[in-house]
């Protein structure tokens, strides 16, 4: 089944019972048992399965090509539970340019509680290798990483992981399981914040993990059910309904984004642009060798902090507003917005400057978003020298 199709037909979306084709909302906390442990169909609490999350679960297990699925209430959520896998005293390897949440919770959170993590560029398998210790048990990255859409070689990763035994795990937000299949280049677990692409339309907060064997499933499940941060089954459904839509909407923002990026790349004001059709010619082979398309992320610096801010201030159609992968075109200053979290000497050390602007490409006409641009990036030459 190709990815279109498995989009649509894959997992258990059909409804058994009366054969609907939208998988119903089962809107339900526990089931009745027809004697003690006699359960229908598996079902006994919905905490532990409900038939709507189990749409969703055996779903993205089926395209993103692993044995199992798991639903979260939250992106945040799905990272917490697979850093549970862990335990104190253990040390993780950690891409340095990653969404400044995981960063905080890494460094806030999980720290706190014994976890050790060490960040370093992940698309620098030497650097990588050098960051190994003895009681290293995870290499964690994103590959486009969020905000600068670095790209790191995941077969190398796989290789390292292997040598030395510890679990390799893959947030593949940005490119969708429409664009990039880790588990099929050796990542054990794939992340996705469901919140972005996957629910595709501003109406859901959640996230989603797929396991590569079944034993590995075993583990999370464990964890999902007793740590209990479960999609409801509403979220679910709506994810379910958005995942449908994924290919069509993924190939039109793409195609807005290449257009968009040809644009930005030729204006004045704007010193760089980020985005893997236009990265390093070895980034773009590595890209190309494990992913099927660049997506919709374009970051762009337009030098300053009041520069960036101008910018998004006077976009009309961007919509300046955290998060990504919606329908409408959003609009966002990493250094004050999604990556404030990280300390302001770290941000510049990786290169998210102050006036590094984030764009997700949605879906309206492409000439009316480089217009909105257009209108936006002038106002920057009224800023005196």
């Amino acid at each position: 089944m190709r990815t279109k199709t498995a989009l649509i037909h894959g997992g258990k979306t059909t409804d058994p019972l009366t054969g609907a084709v939208t998988p119903p909302i089962y809107q339900t906390s526990t089931y009745k048992q027809d004697g003690i442990g006699n359960l229908r169909e598996g079902y006994e609490y919905s905490r532990t399965a409900n038939p709507t999350r189990t749409a969703l679960e055996t779903l993205i297990a089926d395209i993103e090509g692993g044995a199992s699925g798991f639903a979260f209430g939250s992106g945040m959520a799905a990272i917490s539970t697979i850093l549970m896998l862990m335990k104190s005293g253990d040390h993780v390897i950690v891409g340095s340019d990653v969404y400044g949440g995981t960063y905080r919770v890494f460094n806030r959170v999980f720290q706190s509680l014994g976890l050790e993590a060490t960040f370093v560029d992940t698309a620098d398998t030497q650097a990588v290798r050098e960051a190994l210790q003895p009681n290293t048990k995870m290499i964690y990255v994103e590959t486009p990483t969020n905000p600068l859409l670095n790209v790191t070689d995941m077969r190398l990763i796989r290789a390292i992981a292997d040598e030395a035994d510890v679990l390799f795990v893959v947030d593949n937000t940005f490119m969708t399981p429409y664009f990039q299949n880790p588990i099929e280049l050796g990542a054990d677990y794939v992340l996705h914040s469901a919140t972005k692409y996957l629910g595709g339309h501003s109406d859901v907060v959640a996230g989603l993990v797929v396991a590569r064997t079944e034993e590995l499933g075993e583990r999370l499940a464990f964890l999902q059910n007793s740590v209990g941060a479960v999609l409801g089954p509403q979220d679910s459904f709506l994810v379910v309904r958005g995942i449908k839509t994924l290919a069509v909407r993924m190939e039109a923002i793409e195609a807005n984004a290449l257009a968009l990026v040809d644009y930005l790349t030729k204006h004045e004001a704007v010193s760089r642009v980020l985005h893997p059709s236009v990265g390093s010619e070895e980034a773009k082979r590595v890209h190309l060798s494990q992913a099927r398309g660049f997506g919709g992320m374009i970051a762009f610096d337009v030098g300053s902090a009041e520069a960036a801010e101008l910018v998004v201030a006077k976009t009309k159609y961007f919509t300046l507003a955290e998060s990504l992968g919606a329908v409408e075109s959003l609009i966002s200053v990493p250094a004050r917005m999604t990556h404030a979290s990280i300390p302001a000497e770290r941000r510049l050390e990786l290169g998210i400057t102050d006036g590094l602007v984030r764009i997700s490409v949605g879906l309206e006409d492409v000439q009316d978003l480089i217009e909105d641009l257009e209108q936006a990036l002038a106002t920057v030459a009224t800023i005196p020298n």
